[in-house]
């Protein structure tokens, strides 16, 4: 099966990282994307919707680095489904989540006005190993060159018509 996703927001929190007994980085964090539209009686309306994101290995870590709570981003991985049971009432809880394996920081400026040390940088997840650590992520290689840039296209949101 095919399980692959593509989301443009701004972070909503700051990356918070983490490292697993093995080593590896585990940086998690939310996402936020925003769809304007004309509702049938001629009002606009606004629909947005909040996703958790988790960055393994030196994605996570060039994540943490140059990101923070609204940084606007781009990030293609799996879809998941997380479940658990809830502590109070005993009842089963889920949520999506997305585990990114690449991503492209789309901040031209940093909030002091200095270019960002890294604007518009692709970067993609590494490739993952067969083998397991006891803690149930994957031994990530040594990061791969990151993919081509995408092309930066000027387009005014309010002029979209979705």
């Amino acid at each position: 099966m095919y399980n692959k996703i593509t989301i443009i927001g701004n972070l909503t929190r700051d990356i918070e990282l983490r490292y697993t007994a093995g080593g590896t980085a585990v940086a998690s964090c939310g996402i936020a994307t925003t769809r304007k539209f004309k509702a049938q009686d001629g009002t606009q309306k606004e629909d947005v919707t909040f996703v958790d994101i988790t960055f393994f290995g030196r994605t996570g870590e060039v994540a943490n680095q140059y990101l923070k709570k609204g940084s606007k981003l781009l990030v293609e991985g799996r879809l998941k489904l997380d479940t658990w049971e809830d502590k109070n009432g005993g009842g089963k809880r889920s949520k999506h989540s997305i585990s990114v394996e690449n991503m492209v920081m789309m901040d031209n400026k940093s909030n002091n006005g200095e270019t960002n040390q890294s604007p518009n940088q692709g970067y993609q997840q590494p490739q993952q190993q067969t083998q397991s650590t006891d803690s149930g992520y994957k031994n990530y290689q040594a990061p791969q060159q990151p993919q081509q840039q995408m092309p930066q296209i000027d387009i005014d949101e309010d002029s979209i018509p979705f």
